[in-house]
């Protein structure tokens, strides 16, 4: 990877991915990996500026690199997932997904509930849940190994604020993450 010239770390629901872009600026040679694996390549392209569009992680989220020339030989890159920029897809992922972190059995597991979906995601997995309702608001019950997990869901009373989503594994509430 010698013309590498961007890298991002961009997080899914099925993790956080790393995307590598390489960037021949005299060869015109593109190349792009994601999680250390070369997803594309293109050698001795004639047209230094343009885009290279791929897909990532599980859901085959779409993400396209842009390449832009700034001054003479300089250039910018820029990265959008399913045609937002990376900082408004982030801002509007945090509106739209819960995560937490937690340690079990001698691994780490980042678990993440998509709340368009009610999606719940372990580790990449995407996870078999039952849901139910109660007095108080919703349950989705799922289970990583044998730990039984609930998330609550609840009113926070206040227009704004919405409803309010809590963690529970065997028994005991876990803090929400703040990627």
């Amino acid at each position: 990877m010698t013309d590498l010239v961007a890298m991002w770390e961009v997080s899914l629901s099925d993790g956080i991915h790393k995307i590598e872009f390489e960037h021949g600026t005299t060869s015109g040679k593109r190349v792009v990996y994601v999680d250390g694996k070369e997803i594309i390549r293109k050698d001795w392209m004639f047209k230094l500026v343009g885009k290279e569009t791929f897909p990532v992680g599980a859901s085959q989220t779409k993400a396209t690199i842009n390449i832009d020339a700034v001054s003479g030989f300089a250039y910018e890159y820029t990265l959008d997932i399913n045609g937002k920029s990376l900082k408004k897809y982030m801002e509007n992922r945090s509106k739209t997904t819960n995560t937490w972190v937690l340690h079990l059995d001698g691994e780490d597991c980042r678990v993440v509930l998509e709340k368009d979906t009610m999606d719940v995601w372990c580790n990449g997995r995407n996870m078999e849940t039952a849901g139910e309702f109660v007095d108080d608001g919703t349950e989705t019950h799922f289970s990583i190994g044998n730990h039984d997990c609930c998330i609550k869901a609840v009113s926070s009373g206040k227009r704004r604020e919405g409803i309010i989503h809590t963690l529970i594994v065997d028994d005991r509430e876990i803090p929400e993450s703040t990627e």
